[in-house]
């Protein structure tokens, strides 16, 4: 008796099955379409219960270029300019001076910086401004001496008022981000024979300011805003120069409305120049820079267009 046995090979067996295409079924979230409804509805609420007041809104576009108001947005800009260079260079050289090992340095910009955080802003544009109740006049020596009241102008008072108080914050910004920088690259520039000065300014700032220009740049907006109390000493702004005109024009709140326009349009300015800002000085510390607005949005349209094309080829 005898047994065949099959001898098929290899290229005998059938070939292998290709494995079957993955339906993924995305995730409802009803949560989102239920929180996209209630905010949408507030929004409708919001528009109808304004649409019911007797706004004159053809009154913002008649005065939204007027001169005075143009000459109040330039104000406003150049006391937001002035008042956070004053705050950024005080505000670093305190940061420097609260890390010393001086006692008596430290302890002088931990005074200036407690009370200066610890006072309002609009006390001390107040202060500012009616020291002249208390000196008649300003006598500094031969380097200058005038009277009170022509020493201590409107612009004068905004800007101590504004930037003494900014570089208190500035100075507590600075202080986080140099002490951010591992002290191994300060104890490496002083075996190459640096200074402590020129390692403070060619190694330890350049990589502070990835800490140091966000919130900065939320300074410089806050300023823009906080500008709007310098009305309290006769300095000419936006918020005045709109005040006014409402005032001359009946139109009081639209002039408002007006105003908020423009601070609106001055922040959003700011804000894409803190993004771009922000995105320089992260090279070399993530592998991926932060994409920009429109890199978004056209990424957004190409995923868009794959989606509609492999929608369109699946049917």
């Amino acid at each position: 008796m005898t047994v065949e046995i099959d001898k098929a090979g290899p290229k005998d067996a059938p070939p292998p099955r290709a494995p079957e295409t993955i339906k993924a079924i995305p995730v409802r979230h009803y949560g989102r379409w239920v929180a996209a409804v209630v905010v949408i509805a507030l929004l409708a609420s919001l528009v109808y219960a304004f649409s019911q007041g007797k706004v004159n809104w053809g009154a913002i576009p008649d005065y939204f270029f007027n001169d005075e108001i143009l000459k109040g947005v330039g104000k406003t800009v150049w006391i937001t300019i002035a008042a956070m260079a004053l705050g950024v260079v005080l505000g670093v050289i305190l940061a420097v001076m609260r890390l010393s090992k001086n006692p008596v340095t430290a302890a002088i910009a931990w005074g200036y910086i407690w009370f200066f955080r610890g006072t309002p802003v609009y006390v001390q544009l107040l202060l500012w401004f009616n020291l002249g109740l208390i000196f008649d006049y300003i006598n500094l020596g031969p380097i200058y001496q005038d009277e009170w009241s022509d020493f201590m102008t409107p612009f004068l008072a905004a800007l101590l008022g504004l930037g003494l108080n900014e570089a208190a914050y500035m100075a507590e910004i600075c202080r986080a981000g140099i002490q951010a920088v591992d002290e191994g690259q300060t104890e490496a520039a002083h075996a190459l024979g640096m200074s402590h000065a020129k390692t403070l300014r060619r190694v330890v700032l350049p990589q502070a300011m990835r800490v140091i220009v966000p919130p900065t740049g939320n300074e410089f907006i806050n300023m823009l805003k906080t500008t709007s109390l310098v009305i309290a000493v006769q300095y000419w702004d936006l918020l005045q120069a709109a005040q006014e005109i409402g005032q001359n024009s009946g139109a009081p709140a639209e002039m408002l409305f007006l105003a908020a326009a423009w601070y609106l349009i001055l922040t959003s300015v700011l804000s894409v120049g803190q993004f771009y800002l922000e995105r320089y000085y992260a090279r070399g510390s993530s592998r991926s820079l932060p994409k920009t607005p429109f890199q978004r949005i056209r990424a957004n349209l190409f995923s868009f267009s794959n989606r509609s094309a492999g929608g369109v080829g699946t049917s």
